[in-house]
């Protein structure tokens, strides 16, 4: 289904392992690793599922295939086309390491670790290869490694916005393969992956330790994705400080200094290569050590990552939860590129914004921070894969009466196939947290999004079962199992989502109505002794509602509840366009002919009235009519 807004007529008005760091912002709130949430049948289930076959469709060896050029080692497998013939090799191979161990942790697939276990081993064939002093511990698949990185160290550096010494995003490339090698330990415990990582860390802190900081921010103008995160993630790991040190030196201050001073000017930046930056320095921030220099500082970049996704959000983020046009931040009081152009929000900026938007809910509790996770989630990253072959999605048009273009797996390796991979692996990540202090006082369970699921909350001995068909029904049943079936006290927090109207949400514990105080926004808390057997009966009404752009233009989406509305419609009924990629350089785009939008169907009403309007069908859930509503030009039909 095809979620576009509507233009409404001018007339309206308008595993986690321990770290040995003590740090700053140890965060209120702690999300459960995913090797303790299984997701159940549902369409996240299903999406699980059909990433699953998308990930042992791939061949390893032909994701193996550029480090083992650069490393030396015959190949009897040829790299992938597409990106990654075209000088990004091996971005894909660090991004199917990262989906490997988030899937293995989410679903315990014995062959998912097997091909894990393989990729580590592989890898670290063509690690040990890299010899001199220059390349020693290195590990990539950028084309002619060895000549960038000797002119790198020599202080030779050419730099711009995607290219660095005339190579495509190089650090962006190698942050995939950080990625995979950190996520493989930290979700799979995997040691060998964990050495290589301080290998390569060590590579690149040798590398860049002779570089002035200003050569550093000369470099950083190219697009280097998180580098500053992951270094941080590797002195949080070790505990060295040095790592964290070269974390520092890895963050732009070009976007940076603004960001300190509350200052947006992130119009016409390229859009994602800013939000892992900022994930870096919100993690950097976490890792400040308190009642040190280090705290002022680790509080003010805490402060600047905040500002940046409220200003996204805010400012440049359309119902569906993503942002950007032709992949750059538009300006925010203006949104006609957005309507107008096929090239929508990118599938990678919302990754990256629900990452950034965990972070910032774990440090603070706030609730803001959820609702958008489950907007994103819902209406682009779930939307973002095809619901029968598993293709992903790079680009989701705004344009009315456009479409998208999902990927083939053996043509398409798009930078949001790497992210897409990872996305449909991991949704169990933030159905559930817990208090970070439960050790000093009484335990407290966070259910956040209702989402068919089973939790083992291992240190209480608790199981946690979530049975839903949300956003089709609007309650979800919690059952509780207690550990030899012993009573066990802790407060249940349960989500009052902001799109509930003030009074509308009801909780029945063991079939019993419950009272509470809480309001849209908060939590509903139910302290007690739990017992095998308890129940809790979440009830969420949904309700339509009008959503404008940020711009104030006479461009809304309907919502029912999170859920953004969409209609069936087909602009040119005699083609069929190419829904399934190619392998060209920009087969990602959906470049078929545009209905004009004059020609596209528009609601006609007042605001008074308009929702009323607005039916729903009664047997088909989440399906509505607007009879009387919805004016046609031409040949055009809508349909439901």
């Amino acid at each position: 289904m095809k979620i576009l807004p509507y233009r409404i007529a001018s007339a309206l008005p308008v595993i986690a392992l321990l770290l040995p760091l003590s740090p700053l912002h140890a965060g209120t709130v702690k999300s459960f690793p995913l090797t303790d949430v299984r997701i159940l049948a549902g369409p996240f289930k299903h999406a699980e599922r059909n990433n699953l076959n998308y990930l042992l469709s791939l061949d390893p060896d032909r994701l193996l295939a550029p480090y083992r050029r650069e490393a030396g080692i015959k190949s009897d497998s040829e790299s992938y086309g597409n990106w990654e013939s075209s000088g990004l090799g091996g971005h894909i191979g660090g991004h199917y390491v990262s989906a490997l161990s988030l899937m293995y942790a989410s679903t315990g697939n014995r062959e998912v670790l097997d091909r894990l276990t393989y990729m580590i081993a592989e890898l670290k064939k063509c690690q040990d290869r890299h010899t001199g002093d220059v390349m020693q511990g290195y590990l990539g698949g950028v084309p002619g490694s060895a000549e960038i990185w000797k002119a790198i160290a020599n202080g030779d550096i050419q730099a711009d916005n995607f290219g660095l010494n005339g190579r495509w995003v190089p650090w962006y490339n190698l942050h995939k393969t950080y990625a995979g090698l950190r996520d493989a330990y930290l979700h799979t415990g995997n040691m060998q992956a964990k050495e290589m990582l301080v290998r390569l860390t060590d590579w690149a802190l040798n590398l860049t330790e002779t570089l002035s900081d200003e050569q550093m921010q000369t470099m950083l103008r190219a697009e280097h994705g998180g580098m500053n995160e992951v270094f941080a993630d590797v002195a949080a790991i070790t505990g060295e400080r040095k790592y964290l040190e070269l974390a520092y030196r890895f963050s732009d201050r070009q976007i940076l200094n603004p960001l300190l001073e509350r200052q947006d000017r992130l119009t016409g930046l390229h859009a994602n290569t800013q939000i892992p930056k900022v994930i870096g320095f919100q993690r950097i921030a976490e890792l400040a050590t308190p009642n040190t220099p280090d705290s002022e500082r680790g509080n003010a970049w805490n402060d600047a990552a905040e500002f940046f996704w409220q200003t996204v959000v805010d400012n440049r983020t359309v119902a569906i939860g993503g942002n950007s046009v032709r992949e750059h931040f538009n300006p925010p009081n203006d949104f006609k590129t957005v309507i107008n152009e096929p090239e929508g929000p990118e599938t990678c900026n919302t990754y990256n914004m629900l990452r950034l938007s965990k972070m910032l809910y774990e440090g603070s509790g706030d609730l803001k921070y959820i609702d958008y996770y489950e907007r994103a989630l819902y209406n682009h990253i779930l939307s973002s894969q095809h619901p029968e072959h598993g293709g992903l999605v790079y680009f989701t048009p705004m344009r009315p009466q456009h479409y998208r273009v999902y990927s083939d797996p053996q043509q398409a390796m798009w930078c949001c196939v790497g992210s897409g991979i990872e996305n449909h692996g991991k949704y169990g990540e933030l159905i559930y947290s817990h208090n970070a202090d439960e050790n000093e006082r009484e335990a407290e369970l966070y259910v956040n999004l209702f989402i068919p699921s089973e939790l083992n909350w291992r240190k209480q001995g608790v199981r946690l079962v979530q049975e839903t068909s949300f956003p089709d029904r609007d309650s979800t049943l919690i059952t509780i199992k207690t550990a030899d079936n012993h009573p066990t006290r802790f407060t249940l927090k349960l989500r009052y989502p902001r799109w509930v109207e003030a009074g509308a949400l009801s909780v029945k514990v063991n079939g019993k109505p419950l009272k509470f105080i809480a309001g849209p926004g908060e939590y509903v808390n139910i302290g007690r002794s739990w017992k095998t057997g308890d129940s809790v009966l979440l009830t969420v009404p949904m309700h339509t509602q009008l959503e404008q752009l940020p711009d104030g233009s006479n461009y809304y989406a309907v919502l029912h509840g999170p859920v953004v509305l969409a209609a069936k419609t087909r602009p040119f009924p005699n083609e069929e366009p190419a829904f399934v990629s190619d392998g060209s350089r920009m087969g990602h785009v959906a470049d078929g002919p545009l209905c004009p939008l004059e020609a596209s169907p528009v609601f006609v009403g007042n605001t008074d009235e308009f929702l009323d309007k607005i039916k729903p069908v009664p047997g088909k859930p989440l399906t509505f009519v607007a009879p009387n509503l919805i004016d046609v030009p031409g040949p055009l039909k809508a349909n439901e």
